[in-house]
């Protein structure tokens, strides 16, 4: 039997993002395909209590007033104090100083390669700027390094000059409770009454392409019979004010609709009831809302760059991210032709059946048995 510490700081946090619903899926997953080993989970304080302990897995709440102090000082003394023979950090960094045995999910190495352009979030900007310190230090004393696509292993391998063995792609997987459903308007109502909408799920981060999304969905309302209200989720009014005026496209102002942070519980129904997704990003290293909108039967309009085509497949609608008039194509052949529209929403419940927490987390266990062998 092994004791396994799996760093899952922000999971009890209300406002969940793409790394934390990793960490928590796959934890959940493993306490249930595991009965052999003992777990520690260290989290933060937090509101949403969203998972249970059970007779081998332990919550390890740890107090402190940073996300640096609670890494680089709290977390290596309480895994010792627990006598950990392994330890998992799932969101890209890791205590720089300890002797238990190391390994890191690293999602990606975007904070070491060129923006795309200004970031006006203090708080991800201090976040790029912590990783890029912590992660050079911390890659060297790893036994193995997780990262969560083939493209993002060859980003890695490329940039960092490792030990290909030492790097190992685990995909992650999508909740079922993604799936198409017929009653989601009350649920939409909350944040949308009129229920015809595309969805945008993005940030002010320049990957994220909301500027040039913002851009190709004007042209789609200039070229439209009946054009769709376009639902923002997780993003800042007057972020996206100026970035219009930026692009000289303000008329449009009163054509979007901001639904502000959506729960994870929220979600299925607002993507059933989106005629379309878009996730145009510049640069993803995964992208699991395009599973979770692909699950619930919504045509997405996504990027052909990056890990994206390895997670959509070769059947996905896919477009140059860097060409407006290329998104509001995908968009109006979706809304003008039926059967494409169809094709599109039957080649999607297809391709998310290649993708589950559960395979992610049998991998995980996987590799964690093959470093306490070694």
């Amino acid at each position: 039997m092994m004791k396994i510490a799996i760093e899952a700081q922000r999971i009890f946090r209300t406002n969940k993002h793409g790394m934390d619903f990793v960490a928590l899926e796959a934890i959940r997953c493993l306490q249930k395909i595991d009965k052999d080993n003992e777990y520690f989970i260290f989290v933060a304080d937090g509101e949403d209590r969203c998972l249970e302990e059970s007779p081998n897995m332990h919550i390890v709440s740890l107090h402190c007033p940073s996300y640096p102090l609670w890494e680089q000082w709290a977390l290596p003394r309480a895994v010792k104090k627990v006598g950990a023979d392994l330890l998992h950090c799932t969101s890209n960094t890791a205590p720089i100083f300890g002797k238990v045995p190391l390994v890191v999910t690293l999602h990606d190495i975007i904070f070491l390669e060129k923006q795309s352009g200004r970031n006006p979030s203090l708080y991800q900007a201090l976040g790029r700027i912590y990783r890029r310190f912590v992660v050079p230090k911390i890659l060297p004393k790893c036994k193995k390094i997780i990262t969560v696509s083939n493209f993002e292993r060859q980003r890695i391998l490329s940039s960092l000059g490792l030990d290909p063995e030492k790097v190992v792609a685990i995909y992650n997987g999508y909740d079922l409770q993604f799936h198409p459903m017929e009653d989601y308007k009350s649920v939409v109502s909350k944040y949308y009454e009129d229920g015809h909408y595309i969805f945008f799920l993005g940030n002010t981060d320049p990957k994220k392409n909301t500027a040039g999304t913002l851009k190709a969905y004007s042209e789609y309302v200039k070229k439209s019979n009946n054009p769709a209200t376009l639902l923002l989720a997780d993003i800042d009014t007057q972020a996206v004010k100026i970035m219009l005026k930026e692009i000289g496209e303000e008329e449009i102002f009163s054509k979007i609709k901001f639904s502000g942070y959506v729960p994870n519980k929220d979600l299925p129904a607002i993507y059933n009831g989106a005629t379309a997704f878009l996730y145009t990003s510049f640069r993803e290293s995964f992208g699991i809302p395009i599973l979770e909108a692909m699950a619930c039967g919504t045509p997405v309009v996504t990027s052909n760059t990056s890990a994206i085509p390895e997670v959509a497949g070769d059947g996905a609608i896919l477009v140059d991210p860097t060409n407006p008039s290329a998104i509001a194509s995908a968009l109006l052949r979706l809304e003008e032709d039926e059967t494409f529209r169809k094709s599109s929403i039957e080649y999607s419940l297809e391709r998310v059946k290649h993708f589950s927490w559960e395979s992610t987390a049998k991998n995980m266990l996987d590799l964690y048995e093959t470093i306490t062998v070694n």
